[in-house]
Order: C-alpha cells, then structure tokens, then sequence
C-alpha cells in the first residue's frame, strides 16, 4: 500500500489563520466578490462616441495590453497553483484559488468594455509591440510552464519573479495607475474607472502574495534563491521599461495628457520598492516573515 494520505485541516494544527495567505484569503473573499457584467457601461458609450480618434485610439491600445495581459496571466498561473499544493501548503492553494478566479473576470471586465463601449471586434494583437511579445508570448508562459518538470526553489523564484514582480509588480501596477489617474483628472469613463478600481484591489493582494512567497523561498533556501530573483529582476525590468516607451511612441502628443515620464519613474519606484521587501528576507526567520 502507498503512505497513508494525510490532511492538514484536521491535523493537530489546523489551518493557520494568522498567516499572510490566509488574511489575503479573508480578504477575497471580501473585496474580490464583484461581477463585471453588472458594471453600467452606459455613459461610458456616450463619452465614447465624443471622443477623436486618437483618443480612441489611445484606450483600445492600453485596453488591449490589459486585457491581453489579464488573459495570460489566467493561461499561466496553474502551474504554480500546482506547485504550491504539491508541496502541501493548504493555506497558499486556498488563497490562489481567488487569485486565478480573480484574473479570469479581469479578462471578463475588459472584454465587456471593448464589446459594450468601443463595440471593437477588429485584431487588437497590433498594439502589441516587441517588447510586450517578449513578456507574454515568451518569458511568462516559459517561466511558469517550466515548474511542470522542474520544481525547485530557484524555478519557483524565477517564476514568481516574472509574474507577480515584474507582469503585477511594475506593468500591472503602473498601468493600473496611470490609466485610473488619467480617467479621474479627465473625469470620463465612470464605468472603467469603477472596474480599474476593482482590478487594483484585487492586485494588490496578488502581489502582496508574490512578495511573501519570495520572501518565503528566500528564507527557507538562501542565497542561491536571492542571486535567481536578483538576476531574474534584472533581465525583465528593461522589458518593462521597452514596453512603457511602446505606448507612448505612436502619439505625439499623447492624448489625455499621459506622461511618459511619470509612467517610468511610477515603475522603477515599485520595483525598487519590491526588491527591497523581498531583499529584507535574507536577515528575517521563516516564523517571522509568515507572521508579518
């Protein structure tokens, strides 16, 4: 006979409700509960339709990088969800259940928005330049489909990396910003500015995840963990950056007064931020970082 299955929740030890996994869980469950077929599109159609073309131009190129993002980052997660419930980590699998859940109605969200309000059916896949191609068609899909064969720590961080600190990190949680600050100072699009608003508390716990389970690897394997996510940040913020200046080349000026240079400096302020947090765990315990 094979060793007896056991389980954590009625183990001596239970679930543990105090640990970072499980308070973003309390939170989804919370704050991740909205339907994007009931967002009101109405007056978002009629502003729509008062706008020039290029400022039409302009949404359908920032929508489609979201929405194709959102898509791959939907394709892409399970192998990590895998992972993580392989290695019998119950409260992290319970959390990464919304977060899938979550990114799928991301897509949902923006295809409504590109239906409803833009009514676009053309190929949008044209707005994606060389440096967004390289992220999601190649790096993301490569990084999360390699921990099918190949489990440790350092594809595990390598991963991670891609996804939560660099795809949610910088570009998610730059455009994000940046699109929701431009619709509030031109004070259109209420619709989308009720989904961005929704999409940025659903990634902040995305990324509040990705930040811990780093922190974790690195507390639990050392440095040759740290020198993978250090090299790994490296090679794909300057992807990052490549596709920042990609939005910004085709429009001269760009319409709603979006500044490239916010957009950069937003960016290389997250991913500072995030190496740092994730750097502090070289010096903290396993117990200390799962309580923080």
């Amino acid at each position: 006979m094979g060793q007896q299955r056991t389980f954590k929740s009625t183990d001596s030890g239970g679930l543990d409700f105090d640990s970072l996994p499980m308070r973003l869980w309390q939170k989804a469950k919370k704050l991740g509960v909205w339907d994007p077929a009931e967002i009101d599109f109405a007056q978002d159609r009629s502003q729509w339709l008062s706008f020039d073309d290029e400022q039409r131009e302009v949404l359908l190129h920032l929508s489609s990088m979201f929405i194709g993002g959102e898509e791959a980052v939907t394709l892409d997660l399970l192998p990590l969800i895998s992972v993580v419930a392989e290695e019998g980590r119950l409260e992290e699998e319970m959390y990464l259940t919304s977060f899938l859940w979550e990114e799928a109605k991301h897509v949902e969200a923006f295809r409504y928005f590109l239906d409803e309000v833009a009514q676009e059916a053309s190929d949008l896949s044209r707005f994606h330049g060389e440096n967004y191609r390289a992220v999601f068609q190649q790096e993301l899909p490569r990084a999360l489909n390699r921990l099918r064969e190949d489990s440790s720590p350092v594809a595990q961080a390598q991963a991670s990396v891609t996804y939560n600190l660099i795809v949610e990190g910088v570009l998610a949680e730059t455009g994000y910003h940046a699109y929701f600050e431009m619709l509030e100072e031109n004070d259109v699009l209420p619709g989308m500015r009720q989904v961005v608003g929704k999409l940025k508390q659903d990634e902040s716990r995305h990324l509040a995840y990705g930040v811990y389970l780093l922190s974790r690897l690195v507390a639990e394997h050392g440095d040759e963990v740290w020198e993978a996510i250090e090299t790994r940040m490296n090679e794909l913020f300057p992807l990052a950056l490549g596709m920042i200046s990609e939005v910004f080349e085709p429009y001269d000026p760009v319409p709603f007064g979006l500044d490239e240079d916010a957009f950069v400096e937003f960016a290389s302020t997250q991913f500072q931020k995030r190496y740092q947090r994730v750097a502090q765990a070289r010096t903290q315990s396993l117990e200390e970082l799962t309580q923080t």
